[in-house]
């Protein structure tokens, strides 16, 4: 294979590669996000404005239901009955009727985001699947970008979108992924259905009171009130870091969800 075909194979795995193993029905696709300038919405005060972020595959739909079975169905130590209460909490997959059983095999059940599992079970998966959590950074700058934009603030509508959505509670049953339009990249659902884990979700704790206190004591949980907030419009991402400050990594939530990141690999001649 001469070296123009192999250039030609090596972007067109990068542009869009299929997931080795995990989803059930086999529909989710990595996506890369290209290399850019992130401008985070709240910083500290030694933080850098702006931060430079590497072209990275990320998943367009979060991990569902199916494909988490099939995770645990071959990872035994992550089921529901046999995880250890270190990396997950009693509420761990609460929403299955066992450890092999989600309750339905009707592809909606099967089709909703995997919800009720902790960052440690994630992070296990993500590295099942070859890849791993996207960092805050990557998230926030793969969510930033609108439907027909890589600016979110150049789309208004959408934005306006994703503002209601961030003021309506969750609803009993979520609806399956990928219903939500994707965005400039390609990637469904990161406005519209479930918070996600992100691999350094701790990055923006405080202490309790950022009025008085110097250091950073992580078992205390505060909105981010001593940071500078860059953007004092931009509600959802406040909520994002206020709620991921609330976390602890064995935590799981019933609207809380994720999905895998991956590194490109640089092409070597």
């Amino acid at each position: 294979m001469n070296s123009s075909l192999l250039r030609l194979v090596l972007v067109l795995w990068i542009g869009i590669h299929v997931v080795p193993q995990g989803s059930a029905a086999g529909t989710n696709t990595s996506r890369t996000i290209p290399g850019g300038i992130h401008r985070p919405v709240l910083r500290g005060p030694d933080d850098p404005r702006e931060i430079a972020v590497p072209a990275f595959g990320l998943d367009a739909l979060p991990v569902t239901n199916g494909d988490f079975l099939e995770f645990v169905r071959q990872q035994p130590r992550w089921r529901r009955s046999q995880v250890k209460r270190l990396f997950a909490d009693e509420n761990y997959l609460r929403h299955w009727q066992g450890d092999l059983d989600i309750g339905s095999t009707n592809a909606q059940v099967l089709g909703q985001p995997v919800t009720h599992v902790s960052w440690f079970a994630a992070k296990a998966y993500a590295a099942w699947r070859g890849g791993r959590l996207p960092t805050t950074t990557e998230w926030e700058y793969a969510a930033s970008a609108g439907l027909r934009t890589a600016m979110l603030t150049n789309d208004p509508a959408y934005r306006r979108q994703i503002v209601t959505w961030y003021s309506t509670p969750s609803p009993a049953s979520l609806p399956p992924v990928g219903l939500t339009p994707a965005n400039f990249h390609g990637i469904h659902d990161l406005h519209g259905l479930v918070w996600e884990w992100t691999s350094d979700f701790n990055s923006a704790l405080v202490t309790g009171d950022s009025r008085g206190d110097t250091g950073i004591d992580r078992q205390l949980f505060c909105g981010a009130g001593a940071m500078d907030g860059a953007a004092r419009d931009d509600f959802p991402t406040y909520l994002r870091y206020g709620f991921r400050s609330s976390l602890k990594a064995a935590y799981t939530v019933h609207n809380l969800g994720f999905r895998v990141a991956y590194n490109l690999a640089p092409y070597t001649p």
